[in-house]
Formats: C-alpha cells, sequence, structure tokens
C-alpha cells in the first residue's frame, strides 16, 4: 500500500507540475492480476482497485496494523469493468457494470473475482475509518429491490447543467444518507452528456470533507484538465483514463475534459450532507 501524507495550501503555491502529480495523481490503479492501494493521511482515506484474473483476497497489510482490511474501516466499491463477484465471509454478491457495494466495519474475508477472466471486473474502491457497523449491500442504478439489493432512488439521479454552459451531467448518488448508510463514506458517479465537458462548476470546497475523484470512460488520446487549489490560486492537474485524484478540503475540484467523460467521486470527513458546499463564482476564480 502506497502512503501519502497530508498537504498544506501555503507549500501546494509553490509546487512544480511534476509535484502536484506526485501529490495527488493516482495513476496505473488497474492491473490485472493485483490490488492497488493509496492511504493517504487527507481523513485517513484509502483509495485502490482490484483487478482479477484469479480470486484475490484484500489482506490487511502492514500498513494499517489491524488483523483484517474492515477491521476499523468501511468500503464502497464500483465496478468500471467486466461482471465481477464480490465474496464477503462466504455470501457471494454479482456486481456487473456501474454496479456497487457498501462494505461494512467488521466484515473479515473479502475476495473479488471475475466472471470472465478475458474480460475482468475492474473494483474501484473507495475506504474510509468506520466506527460502527451498518449493513452490507448490493447498489444497483436501476433493477427490481431484493433482500441485501438497494436500487438507486429516483431523487438520487440529479440531472444538472446545459449543453450552453457545457455541464450537462448526471450525478447518481449510490451511497449516502437515507438510500445506503455509513458512518462518513459518500459515494456516487456523475457521467456528463455527449457535447458537456465541464464537471462541478460553479467550482465549491467543502472544509469539511475532502474528496477523490476517478476519471473514466474516455478514449486513450482525451484527457481531463483537473482544477485543484484554493480559489484565488489555482493549479491544474492533466488526466488520463482511470486516473484519481485526490482532493483536500481547502481545494476546488472541477474537470474540463477534450471531451465527455464520466467519473465517480467519494468524500469522507465530517459530515455527510452532500449540499454542504461553499460555492465559489465562476468572476473570483483565478
Amino acid at each position: 500500500m502506497e502512503l501519502r501524507t497530508a498537504v498544506s495550501p501555503k507549500d501546494v503555491k509553490n509546487y512544480t507540475t511534476e509535484r502536484l502529480r506526485e501529490e495527488f495523481l493516482i495513476q496505473n490503479l488497474f492491473v490485472k492480476g493485483e490490488i492497488k492501494l493509496v492511504y493517504s493521511h487527507i481523513d485517513r482515506i484509502i483509495t485502490g482497485a482490484a483487478v482479477p484474473v484469479e480470486a484475490i483476497k484484500l489482506t490487511a497489510g502492514e500498513e494499517l496494523r489491524a488483523e483484517y482490511f474492515l477491521q476499523r474501516r468501511e468500503m464502497g466499491v464500483i465496478n468500471i469493468g467486466g461482471d465481477g463477484i464480490i465474496t464477503i465471509d462466504g455470501k457471494k454478491y454479482e456486481v456487473a457494470f456501474k454496479e456497487g457495494m457498501y462494505i461494512g466495519m467488521g466484515a473479515k474475508d473479502i475476495t473479488f473475482e471475475s466472471a470472465d477472466p478475458e474480460h475482468p471486473a475492474k473494483f474501484y474502491i473507495n475506504s474510509a475509518p468506520a466506527h460502527t457497523s451498518y449493513p452490507t449491500v448490493l447498489i444497483k442504478p436501476n433493477g427490481t429491490p431484493e433482500e441485501g439489493v438497494v436500487i438507486v432512488k429516483e431523487e438520487n439521479k440529479v440531472e444538472l447543467g446545459c449543453l450552453e454552459d457545457a455541464n450537462h451531467r448526471v450525478i447518481c448518488k449510490y451511497i449516502l444518507p437515507g438510500q445506503v448508510e455509513s458512518c462518513q463514506l459518500v459515494m456516487g458517479m456523475t457521467k456528463l452528456e455527449p457535447g458537456s465537458v465541464w464537471n462541478t462548476m460553479p467550482c465549491h470546497t467543502h472544509d469539511r470533507r475532502m474528496e477523490v475523484y476517478l476519471y473514466f470512460e474516455m478514449p486513450e488520446d482525451a484527457f481531463v484538465m483537473h482544477y485543484m487549489g484554493e480559489p484565488q490560486e489555482t493549479r491544474h492537474i492533466v488526466m488520463r483514463n482511470e486516473e484519481a485524484v485526490i482532493s483536500p478540503s481547502w481545494s476546488i475540484h472541477s474537470g474540463c475534459g477534450s471531451r465527455a467523460y464520466t467519473f465517480i467521486w467519494g468524500m469522507v470527513g465530517e459530515n455527510q450532507d452532500f449540499d454542504d458546499m461553499d460555492g465559489v463564482s465562476n468572476q473570483d476564480i483565478m
């Protein structure tokens, strides 16, 4: 597990492009046959991915000093690859493309598999410290509710923006209070409509929570200019397909792509209020 320390906005003002990428950009997450994890001291979030060819078991490793990975943690998972299977303490969950899972604190044995190793699942992971255990559930954007399965509510599929502003997008909220309970993790996915390239614009900060973005569904020659930093001290990081970026609570987090794309957002911190944002007007961005 790679470890990364927290950073001060005063220091970031002086970072080179190389240093910005070293501190905040997470590359090469989706490696066949491996689980890759990055532990950030910013709210203790772990960002990672599992791409199983054969079954892979998630272990705590030396870094967590725990008996098992979720001894003191909770986890959200969204599959952006082929059909997959997550086995949790002996119970199997079939997780298809863009379906997700919330796995509560206390789950001991977690194994990732692909239904077809030739077209492996790509399980994207966000994990946060937890203080109590909430039920483990499979999350589907659409479908019929059944035991152990949560369907995303229509009110949690939010359409925002417009083509004229190049930010027409649909937000699908997976893990949040009132739908899937968690200690602090909030997680979901935003898809930009064709012709739109801006996400989270007008932008904002939320001093009570940090955030991680994963950008995907981009062709090889496409990119996203991810903007970060204090509103009057912005910086950018050029990001490619299936790369993630860490956003501290003091930083804006917004992107503009060379074409439409999709991104997964995960938040942890002081609260779980999705609308707790400190808005920044376009005129104040520098």
